[in-house]
């Protein structure tokens, strides 16, 4: 998340109070996270009580792609999967259009964000994670994971002329390694259907219950898609389940946090021998999709206001480490 389209409470209030019955607008400030959107914490009172929302202007994705992130969200939270739920206008409509951008107001969970997690929120994420691919099974559309093989072999010849031998040789060794994968009947056999394809620790929050730390709800499902269910869970064990220091370390697994993660997911969604013979390469598939995502925020940027790019060179060490351990 980020600022690339500014939108001031004079601007907004407005447009809530016309479009919506969600109260009055009395705040509006931007976030700074991320680097997709233009995203808003957005307050509204309806007489005395005051309810918390997420507005968010999407700078890449177009309206006609937005029914499938933000009916998906909306069939999630009324299968009682914790996800922001979209707010319909007036009209019915789950999305608006602000400054020509589409745009769209969805509630905002409750919690922090636990950016150093234990085993026991790893296996609270794994478990929800199994029951939201679970629920995601009964969702009528359908859109594929708009950053999956065909978008990285488009990207990677755009980012190439910016790498060092070494990570030429790497990213291109190992799309060769991903095209022969994904071509397998291993990976065709694999159950798919729904996935965040982006659960990070910043995108799940935690709330805190008398010394007890409890899931809040899973968020940011704009990079969502139909794929393969293990390529979801392995994105989200290459970031819970590193070993400290998380940022600046080799990229290794903590056997405990995976340990915990990949059982609290099993109990809920048991996995076929085919995705547990397919596991090693899948993580490295998730390492290559974020290492080529991050280098083309960092040497192809966009101009925006908050933009904080991400380090390509942290997934670099994560392929590193998952190439070895195969």
């Amino acid at each position: 998340m980020a600022v690339f389209t500014p939108v001031t409470l004079e601007e907004i209030a407005p447009r809530i109070a016309t479009d919506f019955v969600i109260g009055d607008a009395i705040l509006c400030k931007g976030i700074h996270a991320g680097i997709e959107n233009s995203n808003f914490f957005l307050n509204c009172q309806q007489g005395a009580y005051v309810h918390e929302y997420v507005l968010t202007i999407f700078e890449r994705l177009h309206s006609k792609q937005l029914p499938y992130y933000l009916e998906l969200m909306l069939h999630l939270a009324n299968q009682g999967i914790p996800v922001p739920k979209p707010m319909t206008n007036r009209s019915g409509q789950l999305q608006i259009e602000i400054k020509g951008k589409p745009a769209s107001i969805v509630t905002k969970l409750p919690g922090q964000s636990e950016l150093a997690p234990q085993p026991e929120h790893c296996a609270e994420v794994g478990g929800m994670l199994a029951k939201m691919h679970l629920a995601g099974q009964s969702f009528s559309l359908s859109q594929p994971n708009l950053r999956s093989l065909s978008w990285w072999q488009e990207t990677v010849p755009l980012i190439l002329p910016h790498l060092t031998e070494s990570q030429k040789e790497l990213l291109l060794s190992e799309m060769q390694y991903q095209e022969q994968f994904f071509a397998s009947t291993t990976y065709q056999s694999l159950p798919a259907g729904p996935c965040h394809c982006d659960l990070f620790r910043d995108n799940v929050l935690f709330t805190s219950n008398q010394g007890q730390s409890m899931l809040g709800g899973f968020f940011d499902f704009y990079f969502a898609g139909n794929d393969k269910w293990l390529f979801d869970l392995a994105v989200t064990a290459n970031d819970w389940c590193l070993e400290q220091p998380i940022e600046s370390g080799p990229g290794d697994l903590n056997r405990e946090r995976l340990h915990d993660l990949l059982s609290a997911y099993i109990q809920v969604r048991p996995l076929s021998d085919a995705e547990e013979e397919a596991w090693p390469a899948m993580l490295r598939a998730a390492a290559l999709r974020f290492w080529i995502s991050r280098l083309w925020d960092f040497y192809l940027p966009r101009n925006a206001q908050m933009l904080t790019p991400h380090d390509p060179s942290h997934f670099e060490r994560i392929l590193r480490s998952r190439r070895h351990a195969t």
